[in-house]
């Protein structure tokens, strides 16, 4: 009994790194994909945040929700695309228990966060178009900024408590992770213990967190779209269609993807889905954001040419100064 305890502890606390194993192939090739593609990430949501924040145009509570969106992605997507092209330039693909942890921890964090950010947007969208007299007056500067505040404070005590838990397991056999970065499934598959209770707490905190903003959001896109078709004008309805079309969009990617890697159950096959889609919500949806706010947005595309001196200097000024 004494030898079996302590043999466990040995095995338990040799595990101090993971390995990742989600690209071992053209190492060359790949760093040099994930570098064109954070630097487009960083260029693409910085000049929304720059844009939205110097244009007098944009300072309105759908681009002030914006901007934060972009900042957001930022910070998503530099969780884990700088340590995975450190690891290829290296060719160490390792990373350590406490790495993991962190890692882990501002990945559920942050997108925990998104989750409550596309939902205040949906809503502010909501007033916009179903309660315009109002609007201004219930989305008051006060508001807005605790809206976002808030989808972070909500976010922060469940997500230390969710990596508390996961964490708390013992990794005594393999240390392998199949994947591109430490994310819930991968590293809960090598723990050495009965992890009936944990993946019932991790699958009831990602309801809360995936499921109800997303059913929110659907609730509030029920009556945009009744408002919008009782709209008697065909130019107006379509204007108002082309605004929300966007939002709704990153809405399907994100909470799509998120959905079928978090709260589907486990395959032979769902390893391989999942490493594909956790691109999708890390890199590819950060990356597409931009093009998809301003694609069919005049306003953005306008103050973009204003900052890119496509129209009068002074205008450029005024919006710096302003």
């Amino acid at each position: 009994m004494h030898l079996g305890q302590t043999n466990y502890k040995q095995n338990h606390s040799a595990v101090q790194e993971f390995i990742l194993l989600g690209y071992q192939a053209y190492p060359a090739l790949l760093f040099t994909a994930f570098l064109a593609t954070y630097t487009a990430i960083l260029l693409g949501n910085g000049l929304i945040v720059v844009v939205t924040t110097m244009d007098p145009a944009l300072r309105t509570p759908m681009y002030f929700f914006l901007r934060s969106l972009s900042g957001l992605e930022m910070c998503y997507t530099s969780v884990t695309l700088p340590k995975m092209m450190a690891n290829l330039m290296s060719g160490d693909h390792s990373i350590s228990l406490p790495g993991c942890a962190a890692q882990m921890f501002f990945l559920l964090f942050l997108g925990a966060t998104e989750c409550f950010l596309l939902a205040v947007m949906a809503y502010d969208r909501y007033l916009a178009i179903c309660l315009p007299l109002h609007y201004m007056t219930i989305m008051s500067q006060r508001v807005r900024v605790g809206m976002v505040v808030g989808s972070f404070a909500v976010s922060l005590p469940m997500q230390l408590l969710q990596i508390g838990i996961i964490f708390s397991l013992p990794f005594c056999g393999s240390n392998e992770i199949d994947h591109f970065f430490c994310d819930i499934p991968p590293v809960l598959s090598l723990a050495c213990a009965d992890l009936y209770t944990n993946e019932l707490a991790v699958y009831v905190e990602n309801i809360l967190f995936v499921i109800i903003p997303f059913l929110l959001i659907l609730a509030t896109y029920v009556q945009i779209t009744k408002t919008i078709l009782h709209m008697p004008s065909a130019t107006g309805r379509q204007k108002t269609f082309s605004t929300c079309s966007s939002h709704l969009t990153v809405v399907i990617l994100f909470y799509g993807s998120a959905m079928i890697v978090y709260l589907r159950p486990k395959t032979p096959e769902s390893v391989k889905v999942n490493k594909l889609l956790s691109l999708l919500y890390t890199i590819i949806i950060p990356l597409c954001n931009p093009l998809i706010y301003t694609l069919r947005n005049r306003e953005v595309k306008t103050a973009f040419r204003k900052l890119l001196g496509r129209k009068r200097p002074l205008e450029v000024v005024t919006g710096m100064i302003g």
